[in-house]
């Protein structure tokens, strides 16, 4: 698990095709490896990867298939900045939200325009994760964790404070950019429980002896 809050932007020092799939290499740049383990799991980018292989700048993954073709970790060139995060540690602050690496699709970037000292961007999503979003609820982007501003169809906004921009692979997107997003999790879960039957059912008294009705 991860929190989606960054801890460094690497790049990618090679792409090396692997018997049909990929070994990505990263510089890490800044980030300290010196807790990192052989087997250990690293988001890039918002995608959940194992090291294989360390080093004093970096570690090597490999990339199946099926993730290249399901993010945008299929689109990477040597040189692209990466979003870095370290798998989350029982002890550590959650300072984002809960984020499993595994990403539900690719959106693009619709637009950036100034907002004050922030920026406001619109992203749109394919329509089937469209309904896991809600606004002021959580979103992944890149592995960044973001609060949702408003909903329209397909398309959220979301603002990015100066200091988001400048410490994440945000500063290198454009308009029409594809990002790996991964919707809120308890939202997948809220679905399945509605969607089963299973979700529990609050009766009249209980609303009202908490007040809520």
């Amino acid at each position: 698990m991860f929190t989606g809050i960054i801890q460094c932007v690497g790049r990618v020092a090679r792409l090396e095709p692997r018997g049909g799939d990929v070994r990505l290499h990263v510089d890490t740049a800044s980030l300290d490896l010196s807790d990192v383990q052989l087997g250990d799991s690293i988001a890039v980018s918002g995608v959940c990867l194992t090291a294989i292989a360390l080093g004093e700048r970096g570690f090597a993954a490999d990339v199946s298939n099926e993730t290249l073709s399901l993010t945008t970790l299929g689109q990477l060139e040597a040189g692209d900045p990466v979003n870095l995060e370290k798998a989350l540690r029982l002890a550590d602050r959650l300072g984002g939200h809960l984020v499993s690496g595994h990403v539900d699709g690719v959106g693009k970037v619709v637009s950036v325009t100034p907002d004050a000292r922030s920026q406001r961007w619109i992203f749109e999503v394919p329509a089937n994760l469209a309904r896991y979003i809600a606004a002021k609820g959580s979103i992944c982007i890149d592995g960044t964790s973001l609060t949702v501003n408003e909903v329209a169809g397909s398309r959220f906004g979301v603002n990015l404070i100066a200091h988001t921009v400048e410490h994440t692979a945000f500063q290198a997107r454009r308009t029409g950019d594809a990002v790996n997003i991964e919707v809120d999790v308890i939202a997948r879960y809220v679905e399945r429980l509605i969607g089963s039957g299973e979700a529990p059912r609050l009766d009249e008294a209980f609303l009202k002896q908490h007040g809520f009705a």
